[in-house]
């Protein structure tokens, strides 16, 4: 069977998955199992997908419209060969929200599509030449930095919605915790989801949620759409990003290829070109920037099925649901109380994510390039450090992440000159060799 280029052989009888097998991107089960499972991943992306619009204050429906099209873009260009759905990036929050305030909507979504046409431009070059020069580049030490640097300067977002509703914050955070903890399997990976389903009604009791634009929707209608302006000062607001999607995209790649045994180096270029292009499409028609989601690679490792034709069932279904005024409007009256409980968590998981690299690399923080790449630019991060040049304002995000890669590749460059360099990724190398 074959769709738009893709195609899928049946696995086994289609019916049923031996133990120690899985389905590989390029199988399938019978249809109505794959619509379920492509059914499974919509729901697992829904909660942190729409969590991003209704922070920056932009249409959830058409955040989902340029999710949908950007999934099947992806599959698309990929040959069928990395399953993954495209959802919205939270690295993308902070820098909307900043930009935002000056240049409006308008102007943030500028800044989107200059975002998604340099992280295209990256994907070209890795696809010619490689990835290995991401790598130096941006070694553990900067990634893990400006990942973390990315979700620690959202905290004080989050406690804005906090101190608006507390009550229901924190029973919205709290039964996320509990889900996460109390249950496996599929249920566990959306724990997200369930906190922000029972917040919400806990949010409803509160007489917290305004019900009076769903009443005036229609059923079925188009998104919302609005076009971008370009405006120079926010390029150091959204050029870090690009870095983080860089790492997410890279880094799903290789995480499929682990689960499947498959080689798909060949297709990070592809991926990375994929998802600039769906994030520039997205920037021009009003919706968030797009990256591959870690929540559906749960549903994978939970179901055994990494057919991308289960993705194309996800994208077409959010398509379908985009064009429902109704539906978003409904989406669109989840409160503060319910967004600063379930941002509480994932900003701080963004954090917590830059550690995990570090961990998983091993990065030595008792060499001095180490520590003082990851001190100074997380402090600027955190504490929102803002340089102002004319008409130019450079925040944490562009300075911390400025001063990571200056920091480590200058302090590098020195200790090479003087002859007092050790290599600071030594425990990196030795953990790759084995």
């Amino acid at each position: 069977m074959s769709l738009l280029g893709t195609k899928w052989s049946i696995h086994g009888d289609g019916k049923t998955i031996e133990p120690g097998q899985v389905v590989s991107p390029d199988e399938r089960l019978s249809w109505p199992r794959t619509i379920g499972i492509g059914l499974q991943h919509v729901v697992a992306m829904f909660g942190a997908t729409f969590l991003v619009p209704l922070i920056t204050g932009m249409p959830p429906a058409t955040t989902l419209f340029f999710s949908g099209i950007g999934t099947i873009f992806f599959l698309i260009l990929t040959r069928g060969r990395v399953p993954s759905y495209l959802g919205s990036s939270f690295a993308f929050i902070a820098p909307i929200l900043a930009s935002q305030q000056q240049f409006g909507v308008a102007g943030a979504l500028g800044g989107v599509v200059v975002a998604g046409v340099t992280l295209a431009v990256i994907g070209l070059v890795v696809q010619k030449f490689g990835a290995s020069w991401i790598n130096r580049l941006m070694p553990a030490p900067v990634t893990g930095t400006i990942v973390a640097l990315i979700g620690l300067n959202l905290a004080p977002a989050a406690w804005n919605n906090v101190k608006l509703a507390p009550v229901t914050a924190v029973i919205t955070l709290a039964v996320i915790i509990l889900v996460s903890v109390l249950f496996r399997g599929i249920l566990g990976r959306l724990a997200i989801l369930v906190g922000v389903v029972i917040g919400y009604l806990v949010a409803v009791m509160r007489s917290e949620v305004d019900f009076s634009k769903i009443n005036d929707a229609s059923w079925i209608g188009l998104p919302h759409f609005q076009t971008p302006t370009f405006h120079f000062a926010v390029l150091g607001l959204f050029i870090p990003v690009v870095l983080v999607l860089v790492a997410e995209n890279i880094g799903h790649v290789k995480s499929v290829a682990l689960m499947t045994g498959e080689n798909l180096d060949p297709y990070a270029g592809r991926a990375l070109i994929a998802d600039g292009v769906a994030t520039t499409l997205a920037g021009f028609g009003g919706g968030s920037g797009t990256t591959t989601y870690a929540e559906n690679i749960g549903v994978m490792a939970a179901t055994k099925v990494y057919s991308t034709a289960a993705y194309f069932v996800a994208g077409i279904a959010a398509l379908l649901l985009s064009f429902s005024p109704k539906f978003g409007e409904l989406i669109a009256t989840v409160p503060v109380g319910v967004l600063g409980g379930a941002a509480t968590l994932l900003y701080g998981m963004i954090g917590v994510l830059g550690v995990r690299i570090w961990v998983q690399n091993k990065v030595n923080f008792s060499n001095n390039i180490n520590l003082t790449t990851a001190a100074v630019a997380l402090i600027i991060g955190v504490a929102d450090f803002t340089w102002t040049i004319g008409n130019l304002q450079f925040a944490g995000i562009a300075l911390g992440t400025t001063a990571a890669l200056v920091i480590y590749h200058g302090m590098n460059a020195l200790a090479k000159w003087r002859g007092t360099a050790t290599d600071p990724l030594e425990p990196e190398k030795e953990a790759a060799a084995h």
